[in-house]
């Protein structure tokens, strides 16, 4: 676990106010957990807060009280924690308020919105162009094969192999409502895949526009390699096990 302070102005808004703006945040970083920002009291908008009857305790930091935050006609709930006394090894989150990521509307650092939770700057992305043989098979059936892939490697994640829609069977592939994001890499679209009777749900995404940070993977369909079988040059890749397996 560590405290970091964060050089980045960070907003967290609620109903178009921001009720935290600060450049002078820390980052909690704790192995297990998301990273978490947390701003100085004085930086925190105290009058839209209510305390609540809420608490909680943790082993690495203590004692937790909780606050609901309340903008016009719109309240979250317990949305707010801080450790007035917290435990000697977490004494730099005193006076120090965290807020629930997805209890606020939206968040930015500087004039950027972020998504989902801060960004560990201790996490790679990193996007490679490969000529190696690259065949995806689900179900026995090669839904997609290319010499033109784009290797992500992320820190603590397996290889994800992008690939171009033209080296793809789409006619295999069925669009679906299901969209998700990635502070590192944006907002997601998915596919099915069905080969004959079955139906593999939401194992194909790609990103129609992708955070300026990672502009080469637009576009590309990438499939869970937990969920299908992966060649590279003709040997067949581990099938990891991850919280998508």
């Amino acid at each position: 676990m560590s405290f970091e302070p964060s050089p980045r102005r960070v907003r967290a808004l609620l109903n178009g106010v921001a009720v935290a703006d600060s450049t002078e945040v820390k980052l909690l970083l704790e192995d297990g957990h998301l990273p978490v920002y947390y701003f100085p009291v004085k930086d925190v908008r105290m009058d839209l807060m209510e305390q609540t009857d809420k608490h909680t305790h943790c082993p690495r930091k203590g004692a937790a009280s909780y606050w609901s935050v309340t903008v016009g006609d719109k309240t979250a709930e317990a949305a707010a924690w801080g450790y007035k006394d917290p435990i000697p090894d977490a004494k730099e989150i005193k006076d120090h308020i965290a807020f629930y990521w997805n209890k606020m509307d939206a968040w930015f650092e500087e004039d950027d919105e972020v998504y989902v939770h801060p960004r560990d700057p201790y996490k790679r992305v990193d996007v490679l162009n490969s000529s190696r043989h690259i065949r995806v098979v689900v179900d026995g059936e090669t839904v997609a094969e290319t010499n033109r892939a784009r290797l992500l490697f992320e820190t603590g994640l397996p290889t994800r192999y992008y690939i171009p829609k033209s080296d793809a069977r789409l006619e295999l592939l069925e669009p679906t409502d299901t969209s998700s994001r990635c502070p590192y890499k944006g907002e997601a679209s998915y596919w099915n895949v069905r080969i004959g009777e079955s139906v593999h749900e939401d194992i194909v995404w790609a990103y129609r526009e992708p955070i300026p940070e990672n502009p080469r993977i637009e576009n590309l369909l990438c499939f869970f390699n937990e969920k299908v079988e992966i060649y590279v040059d003709g040997v067949k890749e581990e099938t990891p096990s991850t919280a998508w397996s």
